[in-house]
């Protein structure tokens, strides 16, 4: 086995991995609650701050790079306040949006999660507010995203297509991605809510529970997994089951569980499945092999699930989390004899 916390060090700041998708917006809006209002029976919140971060595609991306490795991003953004800022907070976590187009025609699409709390008391989130682009794509501004990826496929070490529902991620463009995965010879790896079925013949997938279970039913086996990576086409599919960890399939090899790393009580899920994808493509581009890069994506998820907001995971944090681990087994081992 190779060693992980070296691979991360040395070869993730080398490699370079596209990222085909939706952009979204994740903005967390603070405040402190003043008082009950007299117009109706709620709460009146008194704004402090909004904090806009990068979420699905541009999460991934976000990533990626605070993992050391570069991504390559490709999407679409509306010419509108909420594109500016996420731009801005791409630019800032070192993510290159030169691929990505904003078109004045779309609306960039906006979650707004609402955190509430009153003094010296931690901010939940009271409510959701999502704001979604009407109407499909322009064909325009498909054909400027088609067109780019096989270019930018020619100088990366792997492919992730993110698929959130808003657009980017339509038949045609899956298939420009899987062409360009295919005639460089790189992992195409798809992360899709809902619709995983459709994407078929990629190199691997990690959906969530709930993704998985809205194909096979709740309760599904581990069987019925590898029939489905079968089915699919794909040489392995991760599947992310919450606080129990993840379950991998793949050609050739017995089915395998893998224990969540650290707390099983999050403190918050938002974007965790983007980590997840970074982290095991980026394992999938130094060549290790699917469990082992599946392993690299737990603990990068485990990262994340204890920070609040759409976080990102480390080079440095994953070297620990990896390290800690380790040393556990050691302990444990030692202990038995």
């Amino acid at each position: 086995m190779r060693d992980l916390s070296e691979i991360i060090l040395n070869e993730f700041p080398k490699k370079k991995i596209l990222i085909v998708g939706d952009l979204v917006a994740d903005q967390f809006l603070r405040g402190k609650i003043a008082r009950v209002s007299r117009e109706a029976p709620v709460f009146i919140l008194r704004h402090e701050d909004t904090e806009t971060t990068g979420g699905a595609a541009a999460n991934a991306a976000v990533n990626t790079s605070s993992l050391g490795a570069t991504p390559i991003l490709i999407g679409v953004m509306g010419r509108d306040e909420n594109g500016s800022l996420l731009r801005q907070a791409l630019e800032a976590s070192k993510v290159d949006c030169s691929l990505t187009i904003a078109d004045p025609s779309f609306s960039t699409t906006t979650k707004v999660r609402v955190l509430a709390g009153q003094h010296y008391a931690p901010r939940q989130q009271v409510i959701r507010i999502d704001y979604e682009n009407k109407g499909p794509i322009a064909s325009e501004t498909l054909k400027f995203i088609s067109d780019r990826i096989p270019r930018a496929a020619k100088e990366a070490d792997a492919i992730i297509l993110s698929d959130y529902n808003y657009g980017v991620a339509c038949p045609e463009i899956a298939l420009v991605c899987l062409n360009a995965a295919r005639e460089n010879n790189i992992p195409l790896v798809v992360d899709s809510r809902f619709r995983l079925t459709e994407f078929a013949n990629a190199t691997s997938a990690t959906p969530n529970q709930e993704e998985v279970e809205q194909i096979l039913g709740s309760g599904f086996s581990d069987d019925q997994c590898e029939q489905l990576r079968q089915k699919l086409g794909y040489e392995s599919l991760v599947v992310t089951c919450g606080n129990e960890g993840m379950l991998i399939v793949e050609s050739g090899q017995e089915p395998v569980r893998i224990d969540v790393v650290g707390s099983k009580q999050p403190v918050d899920v938002t974007g965790a499945g983007d980590t997840v994808i970074a982290a095991y493509t980026l394992g999938l581009a130094c060549g290790l092999p699917a469990l082992q890069a599946a392993r690299i994506g737990n603990h990068a998820g485990g990262i994340v699930v204890m920070k609040k907001g759409t976080a990102s995971a480390t080079a440095a944090e994953l070297i620990d989390s990896i390290l800690t681990v380790v040393e556990s087994d050691i302990t444990d081992a030692v202990g038995q004899l």
